[in-house]
């Protein structure tokens, strides 16, 4: 199978050179027909004169032999009666074909009769027959040369009432030669017109493609370094390429966010894991030079710590991975009084819980829970005599508010603490303050359920945390949909 070009100028180029060619032969193929039509309808005007002059020579009683006859290699002449007789005819005439005869030289006319009541005096004319005259075309022997011609046929009624025919002919060469010349014209025009296209559409393109070159040299650049803090040249027009590349800029921009975010990321990771990790070889190297001095409770946090923070970092990384399991209709005041249940006995203060609603949302349960409990433990950590949460459906929407009586948060610092590993300065230390993951979680997982979590000061003092996500109507089972995750 043949190639096609690699470069985009060269396809470019090849695809405008067709389509002008394409255009040209077509517009000089119009033109060939056209002109040869012209031609042709000047042949047959030139015929139908000659013949109907001699027609009208006929009509006013000129005798055979008296005929002036136009040239007979310009215009030849033939006059037929009824019976195929050739009456006249053009001189020199050696050969005649597409007439009313093939004969070239005239019978002995009839002689002049006074076979009527006309007079000497005043002669009647005769009469020449109007309409379209019939034309044909037939090839012609004057002297020495033989040539195409177009023929008309007219009828005329002599004085004498004789009824004939006269046949003119016009030469076609010259219509054809013009045609050739004109055909050989174009042919030897068009190379040099779809060179200069080409050229032309070769220089365009190179222009037009500079900035593209300029992009791609400098990605190539970027590649190369790794450094993602650069950006492509955006070229001054406003047109596709500079569409394209501010497109590309943002794309820059977006991946060096990305890029620097993972990389934090695994530094915080790396940080966090390292601590209990070194306090877990600390206690066991004491422990192998000293048995007695094994502490089997600070141990046995450590390890539950550092299991808490893998599995947290390993659901982080699935919500980074797209990981979207199905979701189906969950009863979110059941959900809420379940995880209420299942943690009673380990909270620090009891939960007051008012479940004023059961909405329906679509989620999954593992995850919609995971964010519950996130929340829970958060105002656990930071409560001082009260938690208190609620379950509400308010214009559409399930609202899970979860509050504390605690110092609350800062206005600047309502966003940061949505953050991976962000801890406000009052919650560093490894007893009270955890790996800085649970608001991050708790966030993620409401965003892939389509929702979303706020922080705001509560009416009695502290921090409340409201969950807003879509409610589902009553008597909806809800599409069965992949949009939240795995638990």
């Amino acid at each position: 199978m043949a190639r096609r070009p690699a470069s985009v100028r060269a396809r470019t180029t090849l695809g405008a050179t067709a389509v002008v060619a394409v255009a040209l032969v077509a517009a000089g193929l119009a033109v060939v027909l056209l002109l040869r039509s012209n031609l042709g309808g000047q042949a047959d005007l030139k015929a139908e004169v000659a013949a109907r002059e001699v027609a009208s020579q006929l009509a006013s009683g000129t005798p055979f032999a008296a005929l002036d006859l136009p040239d007979g290699e310009d215009r030849p002449v033939q006059v037929v009666d009824e019976q195929g007789r050739v009456l006249a005819a053009s001189e020199d005439l050696r050969e005649i074909h597409g007439t009313g005869s093939p004969a070239v030289r005239p019978v002995r006319p009839p002689p002049d009769g006074d076979d009527d009541d006309r007079g000497d005096d005043d002669p009647a004319r005769g009469e020449v027959a109007g309409g379209d005259p019939d034309l044909t075309t037939g090839r012609v022997t004057v002297d020495d040369r033989t040539a195409v011609y177009r023929f008309a046929a007219v009828e005329v009624t002599t004085p004498r009432d004789e009824t004939v025919t006269v046949y003119a002919g016009a030469d076609l060469a010259a219509a054809r030669d013009a045609v050739g010349t004109a055909v050989r014209a174009m042919l030897a025009g068009l190379p040099p017109l779809l060179a200069v296209v080409a050229g032309v559409t070769w220089l365009v393109t190179r222009r037009a493609l500079r900035p593209v070159e300029a992009v791609r040299a400098e990605l190539a650049e970027i590649t190369s370094s790794g450094d993602l803090a650069r950006r492509v040249p955006v070229p001054d027009a406003r047109d596709e390429i500079a569409g394209l590349a501010a497109t590309t800029n943002a794309t820059l921009a977006a991946l060096e966010e990305s890029v620097a975010r993972q990389r934090g990321f695994v530094a915080d990771a790396s940080h966090e894991l390292r601590s209990p990790i070194a306090s877990l070889r600390t206690q066991l190297e004491v422990a192998a030079a000293h048995p007695e001095l094994l502490d089997v409770g600070g141990l046995t946090e450590d390890v539950l710590r550092l299991q808490r923070l893998a599995a947290d970092l390993l659901l982080l990384a699935r919500i980074d991975a797209g990981d979207r399991p199905p979701a189906r209709p969950v009863a979110l005041g059941e959900l809420v009084l379940d995880e209420l249940e299942r943690r009673a006995a380990g909270d620090r203060i009891a939960v007051q819980a008012s479940i004023g609603a059961d909405p329906r949302v679509m989620g999954v349960p593992g995850r919609l829970a995971r964010v519950v409990g996130n929340l829970l433990d958060n105002a656990q950590r930071h409560a001082r005599s009260a938690v208190r949460l609620s379950v509400d459906e308010e214009a559409g929407a399930a609202v899970v508010r979860v509050a504390d009586d605690g110092p609350g948060v800062p206005p600047a610092d309502r966003e940061r603490i949505f953050e991976r590993f962000v801890r406000l300065d009052n919650a560093r230390s490894r007893d009270e303050g955890g790996a800085g993951l649970g608001l991050a979680i708790a966030r993620d997982l409401v965003l892939a359920h389509g929702g979303d979590l706020a922080v705001r000061e509560a009416p009695g003092g502290g921090a409340l945390f409201e969950v807003r996500l879509p409610a589902l109507r009553p008597g909806s089972p809800g599409p069965v949909t992949s949009g939240a995750g795995g638990p």
